[in-house]
């Protein structure tokens, strides 16, 4: 009976707009998507880069680019308070327990998982793709354009997973943004705190909230999955 009574408080919260849980689900979405936002032109550029030369240590730069997606993120998150604290080397900024310190490791936490998908998409393209662009005499922008443009749903797929990656996360968001209430608290920091407090309403509402988010990503990645394996003429 305590269950449902907490499932019916948490739907409540839900339902009637309660400004410290939509305040949190805000914190989490902005900082996410802004972290996201900063990470994917480099990484996808890194990664077409990677994909279509050869060079002297490239295995192992594909190697650890595939290694950093199982990097833990509160040891992403260590190094960022390292880095941010008063006496750290970028102590100046004062991001420490602030959103835009949050932004810049959740950008850390989806550069690698941006760059590997994008890596894996211009591999895995047709090279007559861009044989034919040079041969037209398309400069070197115009070919990653072309190409890029070929493998667009695998970068839509790289993008939706490094959303996911970043606001599921925990450790990075703690220790970076300091779980302060109004300010860093996010959704999975906030439903760690309540849990801890024995007070379960708040973060079942939070976990529906998140859960509804990756059903959408899902959703979406379906979609995508779906219209890249259609034929050209039905797409």
């Amino acid at each position: 009976m305590h269950l449902l009574d907490t499932t019916r408080a948490a739907f409540v919260l839900l339902l009637t707009g309660d400004p410290a849980l939509w305040g949190i689900v805000w914190v989490s979405v902005k900082t996410s998507t802004l972290g996201l936002l900063l990470a994917t032109p480099p990484a996808v550029v890194l990664g077409y880069l990677i994909a279509m030369h050869r060079f002297t240590g490239r295995r192992i730069v594909i190697w650890l680019a595939q290694a950093a997606l199982s990097l833990p993120t509160v040891l992403v998150g260590l190094l960022l308070y390292l880095l941010l604290s008063r006496h750290g080397p970028m102590g100046s900024l004062q991001w420490l327990f602030t959103q835009p310190g949050m932004v810049a490791g959740q950008m850390i936490i989806a550069l690698p998982v941006l760059l590997a998908f994008t890596l894996a998409a211009v591999q895995a393209a047709d090279p007559r793709y861009a044989e034919t662009a040079i041969a037209h005499g398309a400069s070197r922008w115009r070919v990653m354009g072309t190409l890029l443009h070929e493998v667009r749903f695998g970068v839509m797929v790289a993008v939706i997973s490094g959303f996911g990656r970043v606001i599921s996360e925990v450790g990075c968001a703690l220790m970076v943004g300091g779980n302060i209430e109004g300010a860093t608290r996010t959704i999975t920091t906030a439903i760690a705190l309540e849990t801890s407090k024995g007070e379960f309403a708040q973060g079942i509402a939070l976990g529906i909230v998140l859960v509804t988010v990756a059903l959408l990503m899902n959703g979406v990645l379906m979609l995508l999955q779906g219209e890249a394996h259609a034929p050209r003429g039905q797409a």
